[in-house]
């Protein structure tokens, strides 16, 4: 089949009437004889539609749509990374169906007419749209698991100066790349959260995501590693394509150290070795990283290749502490909220017993404590959480951090002061 395509191709030239164009979404599969001069003398790559195509793309989608005042196409456009023009048509569609479903109460199926006051309910709103983005997943992102963080700084306890420094190193340059380029310096490539397990890593990258309105992949060093030759280097390479091609786009990779060893160990068969070179790779590699930050997470830092640790990688390196007694108090607001507290419990008084707690002891303490007033009180509507029962949660819930966890993070600190002044 191949050769006589190559044949008909080739007798084509000297008519120079007849024009071959083909259409793929598996370039590479396509063979090479084809891909020459004198047949497919051009290649064009259509890409994901950027804010300014999606835009367009939108307003020709529901420029018959009866639509309600709080729609903003703008708004749609701009949050909608990743979405080709394909899942824009659907998603203008589905917003539409569920505004049919609404009024569809109303309407009396056996009657020829619909009235007029009910055709004029039939409008689609922002609600509409919203809903609609949650059930349609951007095509250019189906192969990777892809979420929007609904974590915001709020729902993060004290670390004021960490939170400005990532919002500032991530959420600037992607909101706006311009004063980047008018003082002449680049972004930041990469982002490293170190510290003990449970100080909340995770929480301040998807909450960074969240506040910059970017796409959050997030894959652990685990998933990454494969038993089959190459395809542990496949995953990193397609992970970085498929950012590329939704960005703004926030590459999460939670226990970095499980993928990014120093290189040299007692890896038989060198796949972690591999990995890392790819990483490197596309971190600081021919192909331009616009649009994409790689926030990773770790909590034995002193295992990572220091490759990744110099500028132009991750550039940054920010250690991620345990909570003092202010950040401590804020933990226990923010998990107690929505608790029935007892007017005896005293936050302030209870986060005083709790040095050495990280975040997530506080949390698991709080849920204790409402396991022992739920216990304590099944038959009881009103029930509420006293200060015995986190007391007695107390007795159960002890720090998780370990002496040997402090003394590699110290000893990693050290060598990040040297590295970054």
């Amino acid at each position: 089949m191949v050769s006589q395509m190559l044949t008909l191709m080739d007798g084509l030239k000297a008519r120079g009437e007849v024009i071959v164009i083909g259409a793929t979404n598996r370039p590479d599969a396509i063979d090479s004889a084809l891909r020459r001069p004198g047949r497919f003398d051009r290649e064009i790559e259509l890409n994901v539609p950027d804010r300014d195509g999606r835009l367009e793309i939108l307003k020709i989608h529901v420029r018959n749509m009866p639509l309600d005042k709080d729609v903003r196409v703008e708004e749609l456009a701009s949050i909608t990374h990743g979405y080709t023009g394909a899942d824009i048509s659907l998603l203008t569609k589905e917003a539409a169906i569920k505004a049919l479903r609404r009024i569809l109460p109303d309407i009396n199926l056996e009657e020829e007419f619909i009235p007029q006051e009910i055709l004029e309910k039939l409008v689609v709103n922002r609600t509409d749209f919203f809903d609609a983005l949650r059930e349609i997943q951007p095509s250019a992102l189906r192969e990777v698991f892809v979420e929007r963080p609904n974590v915001k700084w709020s729902d993060i306890g004290g670390m004021e100066l960490i939170k400005r420094e990532i919002d500032e190193a991530v959420s600037l340059p992607l909101k706006e790349p311009e004063l980047f380029e008018k003082y002449g310096i680049r972004p930041v490539k990469g982002i490293l959260l170190y510290g003990p397990p449970g100080t909340g890593k995770t929480l301040l990258a998807k909450a960074v995501a969240h506040e910059s309105e970017a796409n959050f992949i997030s894959i652990s060093g685990a998933q990454v590693l494969s038993k089959w030759v190459g395809e542990s280097e496949k995953t990193v390479r397609e992970l970085f394509r498929r950012a590329r091609m939704a960005a703004p786009c926030i590459i999460f990779v939670d226990e970095i150290d499980a993928i990014a060893p120093i290189r040299g160990g007692t890896d038989s068969h060198h796949v972690t070795e591999r990995v890392v070179d790819t990483l490197l790779t596309e971190m600081d590699g021919l192909k331009n990283l616009k649009g994409v930050i790689v926030i990773a997470a770790t909590n034995r830092p002193d295992m990572l290749d220091q490759a990744l640790l110099r500028a132009g990688r991750f550039d940054r390196a920010i250690e991620i502490g345990l909570p003092d007694e202010k950040a401590r108090l804020q933990i226990f607001q923010i998990h107690t909220k929505k608790m029935p507290l007892d007017s005896g419990v005293d936050l302030k008084e209870l986060t005083k017993a709790l040095h050495g707690f990280t975040g997530a002891d506080i949390e698991n303490l709080c849920r204790e404590a409402g396991m022992n007033a739920i216990r304590e009180g099944k038959e009881k509507k009103d029930g509420k959480v006293l200060s015995r029962h986190f007391a007695l949660a107390m007795k159960t819930i002890t720090p998780t951090l370990r002496k040997d966890d402090m003394d590699s993070l110290s000893k990693f600190k050290e060598l990040t002061n040297a590295m970054y002044g």
